[in-house]
């Protein structure tokens, strides 16, 4: 059975503890973990934006065993940790400065107690996220491709799993890239972080259902982490809340179930929601689930 779980900075406190208590308050089980959820001194929304480029120099053992103590203190668990960062920056020194951060990141999944780091396969861009022409470029798949190889062994020699996830604005644009980039860097290791709100492009909302099997034709077996949140556009990645758009949960959740993935499913763009909108979020997932998908 799969659970559900939620990204730690969809509840932004003045604190870790903050952070916590209130995943607890909701009975949430699991959590991916947003490094700025215990770095409070940077913005969340810089923390999201820039990921390791603003976290990576904070990562160490005493910060990774106070995570891990405040989290087995409310018997939560941490199903993945983001690992984010432009994996194509356009300036050399600075992904050889970010894959550094990756590397201690990931020695570091022992003391945090998890065995799955998350990524974004980035943007020619010097933000991650902004859709630019060279993202399409054989040049940023070379260097998307010689950055995951790097991460990749270092994943390898920890046991820890790389989960990318497919964006429209990304380099890995939809399920065929994701497919490409598993097969070009070959390693066991390397999977995918399912979000089927992200891999519309534009112009293929009415094909949804051809979209979300195709997806999951191409890589069902390589999934590690899975996204609910929902979209009401294509063209761009999905930014609502799970129930507040257009996507067909019965579907996706039924795929999951098909495909046999037994992971979390973590809710997120639930920032400005009440407890109760929050809670409803929830109950939308597992209800859409086939009957005993969900513990």
């Amino acid at each position: 059975m799969a659970q559900l779980g939620v990204l730690s900075s969809e509840f932004p406190r003045s604190s870790l503890s903050g952070t916590l208590d209130a995943v607890a308050r909701h009975k949430i089980p699991t959590v991916q973990f947003q490094l700025g959820s215990a770095v409070p001194a940077i913005p969340i929304q810089t923390s999201l934006l820039r990921g390791l480029e603003v976290l990576g120099e904070h990562i160490n053992d005493d910060l990774c065993r106070q995570i891990a103590g405040q989290l087995s203190e409310r018997g939560i668990t941490m199903s993945a940790v983001d690992g984010t960062f432009n994996m194509v920056h356009p300036d050399k020194g600075q992904r050889a400065l970010l894959l550094g951060y990756l590397r201690k990141l990931i020695e570091s999944c022992g003391t945090l107690g998890t065995s799955t780091v998350t990524l974004c396969t980035g943007s020619k861009a010097e933000i991650m996220w902004q859709r630019v022409p060279e993202n399409n470029s054989e040049g940023a798949w070379a260097d998307l491709v010689a950055a995951m190889k790097e991460a990749a062994k270092v994943a390898e020699d920890h046991d820890v799993n790389l989960a990318f996830e497919p964006e429209v604005n990304n380099v890995v644009n939809s399920a065929e890239k994701a497919r490409r980039i598993i097969d070009d860097v070959g390693s066991d290791h390397v999977k995918v972080l399912m979000d089927p709100a992200n891999i519309f492009q534009e112009g293929q909302l009415p094909l949804m259902a051809e979209k979300l099997d195709g997806a999951f034709a191409l890589v069902s077996k390589d999934i590690a982490l899975a996204h609910a949140k929902d979209l009401n556009r294509d063209g761009e990645a999905g930014h609502l809340a799970a129930g507040h758009g257009v996507l067909d949960y019965p579907r996706y959740l039924s795929l999951l179930d098909k495909s046999g993935f037994g992971g979390t499913v973590v809710l997120h763009q639930l920032q400005g929601l009440s407890d109760e909108e929050i809670d409803a979020a929830f109950a939308f997932v597992r209800g859409c689930a086939p009957a005993g998908y969900f513990q």
